[in-house]
């Protein structure tokens, strides 16, 4: 819509000379219209002198010198001649004109508005008629943007957390600055790399590094915008693509997501899409069309390396894959300390603490983290954030806001401070190197849970041993026993924790082989559990005997109950620790692993400030509301 609201002042110019111009016409044409019968009356009555005949228009002259004008009814009307001639008229014969330019006008009208609203919509389908140039069949045009080297601000230093990938990268840097130095020995560098990873890991600014680093243009482009429903557009595009590119080689092409346009050909219904599949080999065909002495790296983008072609992939085009992973505890942690570089934060924030209890984030979430904890601390009117905004972001980010509306009766928070207390004794018990230490214990509700125990873990975990799986099961499983053991009581509380833990169990036996009575061995199909720590399901077609799979459901059986018993003889012999615990989360809410020693210590909880403002403010909303009830009972005395 905003491109054709340029095209309204032509338009409307176009409209108004066209309205003037008719006026013209109107003004000058004097003469009055009459029928033709009236005209053959009055030439008969002597009452027309003369008369001029031009095709089918008659224009003549009465007596009283007044224009009158008439149509005949055929060209050639030798009866309307004699007549005329009989009756004294002086008649004259004129060639017939040309239609005039108002009549041909009108007359193509109906076509060129077609042209106009094909035109149009080609434009829109183009996105724009290629690249933005004003051609408005120029929709085979690239729609890549090039960046040229003084605009691009990103360097190596500014991409935490995947020192391998650039690494890999560093070479080609060096081959964009000095060609010449790789080319005298016979060196060929190769033409293309993907960048494959999670969604967030960085692949997009690290490919723009790279040309911030070498100092060439940058041209980027979205795989989609090759494709195109005319078939042979998005061919167009990838040719002048690497024509523009060519043209300022030394360069970089970046092609983001390209498993848009590179996926296996002849797959999907039909056999394939056409237009895909054109562009695709267009491509290939270009990138094997380098020069030596062409300079251009061409980087892609995917998340999905499984499903493009192989073609794509072999020696010559996109033969190197560098893999860009998510990042471990010193990448998070480095990736923050950039981020914390653009906002004022507190001397008390330790990026290596909040990157240990972030594991699995990306670096697009540790940025969307860091901007989270800004905000929080502009919402407090402070001057600089502090670790309290950066863990009530990272909660907010994990488990979800904090349902404050959620109003709780005194039994259920009762029960949710024992049901996480449990949670929190067995963790404590636990040796530490068999578990994730203790971090955090809230009964504010979060989510779609009434409160959370958070473990913090010392370091990324690859792999897990059978002794870490089986506490994890017990730690599940201490919740319910807690209410069981103190409240004499069951609640649906527990849902979550239990299939939790039976999944963990159903793992371990059917596709971890950590089961004594039934081996090594994997039965993938028998495990409808989600794997530990991962999502998803597994695909194997392998099928288990009916006796089998009761043995299968009996030894899961036997890894939750034993755990189960473990948890229960730590929290019979931890009573006091237990009350201790659900007491103090009942007048504080929150408690971190510090307060929770001192407290076991017999040392005075030290409340953290942000708590203490908000005990401050729900006391004086009680103090209100109890005022009100005392205004509305004197009232009403």
């Amino acid at each position: 819509m905003k491109q054709f609201q340029k095209y309204i002042p032509i338009i409307s110019v176009i409209l108004i000379t066209m309205s003037v111009y008719s006026m013209l016409l109107t003004a000058a044409d004097q003469s009055s219209k009459i029928t033709y019968t009236e005209f053959v009356e009055q030439v008969k009555n002597k009452e027309i002198t003369e008369t001029e005949i031009s095709g089918l228009n008659i224009s003549a002259k009465t007596k009283d010198g007044e224009k009158v004008t008439t149509t005949s009814t055929s060209q050639y009307n030798p009866d309307l001649v004699k007549t005329l001639l009989d009756n004294g008229v002086n008649v004259k014969a004129k060639a017939q004109e040309s239609s005039s330019f108002m009549t041909i006008l009108i007359s193509w009208f109906p076509t060129l508005l077609l042209i106009g609203v094909w035109i149009f919509f080609m434009r829109q389908m183009s996105g724009g008629s290629g690249g933005g140039k004003a051609n408005p069949l120029g929709f085979g045009r690239s729609k890549a943007q090039m960046i040229s080297p003084e605009d691009i601000n990103v360097r190596f230093k500014d991409v935490a957390g995947c020192d391998e990938a650039k690494e890999e990268l560093v070479e080609m840097v060096e081959y964009l600055k000095s060609p010449s130095k790789f080319q005298r020995l016979g060196g060929k560098i190769p033409k293309g790399a993907l960048l494959t990873g999670e969604p967030g890991t960085g692949k997009t600014l690290l490919a723009k590094a790279v040309a911030g680093e070498a100092g060439v243009p940058y041209f980027s482009i979205s795989g989609s915008d090759f494709v195109e429903m005319f078939v042979g557009v998005g061919a167009a595009r990838v040719r002048d693509l690497f024509t523009q590119a060519k043209e300022k080689s030394p360069c970089i092409i970046f092609i983001d997501e390209i498993d848009a346009v590179g996926r296996h050909r002849g797959a999907g219904i039909g056999g394939g899409n056409d237009e895909r599949e054109q562009t695709l080999n267009q491509m290939l065909v270009e990138m094997d069309g380098f020069k030596p002495t062409e300079s251009v790296i061409v980087l892609a983008a995917t998340n999905r390396a499984d499903v493009l072609d192989s073609a794509l992939m072999r020696p010559g085009r996109f033969d190197r894959q560098i893999n860009v992973p998510l990042p471990d505890v010193k990448g998070r942690e480095q990736i923050l300390k950039v981020h914390m570089n653009e906002v004022p934060v507190s001397s008390d924030v330790d990026a290596a603490i909040i990157a240990r209890g972030t594991p699995g984030f990306s670096g697009a979430e540790l940025a969307n983290l860091v901007n989270e904890s800004a905000l929080m601390a502009a919402r407090s009117n402070k001057k600089l954030v502090d670790m309290i905004d950066f863990e009530k972001a990272k909660e907010k980010i994990m488990m979800g806001a904090e349902r404050k509306s959620n109003a709780l009766t005194d039994d259920q928070k009762k029960t949710t401070a024992y049901h996480e207390g449990g949670h929190a004794i067995v963790t404590l018990e636990l040796k530490d190197g068999d578990v994730d230490p203790l971090h955090k214990v809230t009964i504010m509700p979060r989510g779609g849970a009434l409160g959370v125990t958070m473990q913090l873990p010392t370091e990324d975990k690859v792999t897990y041993d059978k002794k870490y799986l089986e506490n994890q099961i017990a730690i599940l499983m201490g919740g319910r026993l807690a209410e069981e053991i103190i409240l004499d009581q069951q609640t649906t509380g527990a849902g979550n924790d239990m299939e939790r833990a039976t999944s963990i169990a159903r793992r371990m036996v059917c596709n971890w082989g950590m089961s004594e009575k039934l081996g090594p061995l994997t039965y993938d199909n028998a495990s409808n559990g989600q794997p530990f720590g991962h999502g998803g399901r597994s695909q194997s077609n392998n099928t288990v005997s009916e006796k089998l799979a009761e043995e299968i459901d009996a030894e899961v059986r036997a890894i939750v109950e034993r755990n189960y018993i473990k948890a229960k003889n730590i929290l019979e012999e931890n009573k006091d620790k237990l009350h201790k615990l659900a007491d103090a989360l009942l007048e504080y809410e929150t408690l971190d692993r510090d307060q929770i020693d001192d407290l076991f210590a017999g040392k005075p909880v030290i409340v953290k400030q942000e708590a203490v403002r908000k005990r401050k403010k729900d006391q004086k909303t009680e103090e209100v509301k109890k005022d009100d009830k005392k205004e509305t009972s004197s009232e009403d005395k």
